[in-house]
């Protein structure tokens, strides 16, 4: 099954005193991932920049790894990008 690498950056806003997820942006490589998530955290409370290895065929997350975290994230967000 042929699989390809994606580099995310998942941001994340205030609502009602609580941090949610915000939305997704994509980075052409690692590096640019985590200098979008660092530049974001300027105007946004927090960023992660994530690598996603994701199957051609079904459109399913094999694995995700958190590359950086900036800012404030929620302390369970590593959790739920695992699902564990």
């Amino acid at each position: 099954m042929p699989s390809k690498t994606v580099f995310v950056v998942q941001t994340f806003e205030l609502r009602r005193k609580r941090l949610v997820p915000g939305k997704q942006e994509t980075a052409p490589t690692q590096n640019g991932a985590l200098k979008k998530a660092e530049a974001l955290v300027t105007r946004i409370p927090g960023a992660a920049a994530i690598s996603m290895t994701v199957d051609d065929e079904t459109g399913e997350v094999e694995r995700a790894t958190i590359l950086g975290t900036f800012g404030d994230v929620p302390d369970d967000f590593a959790e739920t990008l695992t699902g564990g």
